[in-house]
């Protein structure tokens, strides 16, 4: 019986079909194996990815930063304090939502400094891309460049992806006594600094 099976499974017709068989078997586990390598890696990937912080509550003081503007000078939030601060994270240096953004707070500028506040943006960008930035649409307010992203992070404004970093755009008014009044997490560019004017408007006239 066992050398008729197998003179059978040696005919021409048959070993066709066992070698399709075989080439189907090793197909198949070969598939399983690469999806099991790439589920494996993409776990790798997102364990090797960087922990973000926490998007600081209202009512917390606002994560401290001592960052270089376009022009070289060092600022620090602590030397801020006595006035309100719209600190604003956005993605990058002339792009077109973050030049609509920035181009609303200049010609606000001075309707929010009547209400005492500082406008700082934040960015990844070096201060040379700052200047540039700031130098083209005539921004009259401090741009801070964050090159390793440490203060984007503290306040959970940071998109890592390893070989990418780059700011959302979250913005957080501060108050003189340095603590977080309210945090923009979905922001509208086309009205954003309008809204921080009648937001801080309320606030102010609350405060008093």
């Amino acid at each position: 019986m066992i050398n008729k099976n197998l003179h059978q499974s040696m005919h021409p017709s048959n070993m066709v079909d066992t070698v399709r068989f075989m080439y189907r078997r090793f197909f198949s586990v070969r598939c399983l194996m690469v999806v099991c390598l790439g589920v494996i890696g993409g776990l790798s990937f997102l364990h090797a990815l960087p922990a973000h912080a926490e998007v600081p509550a209202v009512g917390a003081m606002a994560p401290s930063f001592t960052l270089p503007d376009q022009h070289g000078k060092m600022w620090r939030l602590k030397d801020l304090r006595g006035q309100w601060v719209v600190l604003y994270f956005y993605p990058k240096d002339d792009t077109p939502g973050c030049t609509q953004e920035a181009c609303q707070f200049r010609d606000d500028l001075q309707a929010l400094t009547a209400l005492g506040a500082q406008i700082v943006g934040v960015s990844v960008d070096d201060s040379a891309s700052h200047k540039k930035f700031a130098d083209k649409y005539h921004l009259p307010f401090p741009l801070l460049a964050d090159q390793d992203a440490a203060v984007a992070r503290s306040y959970g404004a940071l998109s890592d992806l390893l070989v990418v970093k780059y700011a959302k755009r979250y913005t957080f008014l501060v108050d003189p006594q340095g603590k977080i009044v309210k945090a923009y997490l979905q922001v509208d560019t086309s009205r954003h600094s309008k809204e921080i004017v009648d937001d801080l408007t309320r606030l102010v006239r609350i405060k008093k």
